[in-house]
């Protein structure tokens, strides 16, 4: 059936969920699993005339400390599963690229994610990045809700 599972995850709980099932998917097929996290580029924000600032090295030592530590929790899952796992931190300012990149990159032949990750308004206002994978990707999208 499958072979090799993208699972994206940003940490938040129904991703956390879906990796878990993505897992369990991987189990019962015995596929292996890639796991990604992708991290957002430093930005300056500015708004009128006051600006947030924050150190872009900061910012960067903060994101992939962030990003280690969620791949950290599903390695960890995996290797309780018995699955085979590889984690992989990307960095782009869409995440939904970085995520069909990292799919075609590892030969997956499904991706399974969240409905939705952490994204807020600006998710809910631009779309999630789930639909924007949904809508370009040529591999198999599963979503959990």
């Amino acid at each position: 059936m499958f072979k090799h599972i993208l699972v994206p995850t940003d940490g938040s709980e129904l991703s956390v969920k879906a990796v878990t099932y993505g897992l369990q998917l991987a189990k019962m097929t015995g596929a292996k699993v890639t796991a990604v996290t992708v991290t957002t580029p430093w930005q300056s924000i500015a708004l009128g005339e006051t600006a947030l600032a924050i150190d872009p090295d900061e910012y960067e030592r903060r994101s992939k400390e962030y990003a280690e530590k969620t791949l950290a929790v599903v390695a960890n899952e995996a290797k309780a599963a018995g699955v085979a796992f590889t984690g992989t931190i990307a960095t782009s300012p869409q995440p939904w690229e970085a995520i069909i990149e990292a799919a075609q990159k590892a030969g997956c032949d499904l991706i399974v994610m969240a409905s939705h990750g952490r994204r807020g308004l600006t998710g809910f206002l631009l779309g999630s990045e789930t639909q924007k994978v949904l809508t370009h990707s040529k591999i198999p999208v599963l979503v959990y809700r």
